[in-house]
């Protein structure tokens, strides 16, 4: 079994903090994930058919990391049809997003050949959440991500870049609550009550 992303840390409060985020973190994704999943499951969206644009796979794949699916290993298959890498890194932060816009008009795409385009998408960058400190890190900004999408084995794919998670703020906010709820050690849920004050603060 593979180790879970988000255990990271230098001590025991700090590894307990990423495994309650991650305890959150699967109990929302069971909802989450399966209803993003389910209504693409039969569609093109999801398949990565050619005769689709490749936008909708960086839509996709953006959606989901924005609600979380990307900070458990458990949850990388609902990935796979839309990325061409096997496994992510662990992840020591996530970034902490407002919003994000990919763009579907061809004309601002990077158009390669036929078979390979460069996407752009900007978030709106609030700041970073670090597991091993359980703080989050005030940074507002526009970042630019140029995603590349290949045709690989007949399907739209994401090849590259392999980013740090992008998470929603309400769904970060979601997943601090969640843990804290159901913390029983009051060190971390004192550290979780804190993170969430945090972030609230960052609307």
């Amino acid at each position: 079994m593979r180790n879970l992303h988000v255990v990271y840390g230098i001590g025991p409060v700090h590894r307990s903090f990423a495994v309650s985020i991650t305890r959150s973190v699967r109990c929302a994704l069971t909802i989450t994930i399966l209803g993003l999943i389910v209504p693409a499951s039969t569609g093109l969206a999801q398949s990565g058919s050619l005769d689709r644009s490749p936008a909708e796979i960086v839509k996709r794949y953006v959606l989901l990391d924005q609600k979380g699916a990307r900070l458990d290993a458990m949850s990388f298959d609902v990935l796979r049809p839309y990325v061409d890498w096997k496994e992510e890194p662990a992840w020591g932060r996530v970034v902490v997003i407002l919003d994000a816009d990919v763009p579907e008009d061809y004309r601002k795409w990077e158009i390669i050949n036929k078979l390979e385009v460069v996407i752009p998408v900007t978030f709106r960058v609030l700041g970073s959440v670090y597991f091993e400190t359980a703080a989050f890190v005030p940074e507002e900004k526009t970042e630019e991500v140029r995603f590349h999408v290949e045709a690989v084995r007949s399907k739209w794919r994401i090849v590259d870049p392999v980013i740090t998670p992008h998470i929603g703020l309400k769904r970060m906010l979601n997943f601090v609550r969640e843990a804290e709820i159901h913390e029983q050690d009051a060190a971390r849920r004192s550290a979780l009550a804190a993170l969430g004050d945090s972030l609230r603060k960052a609307k």
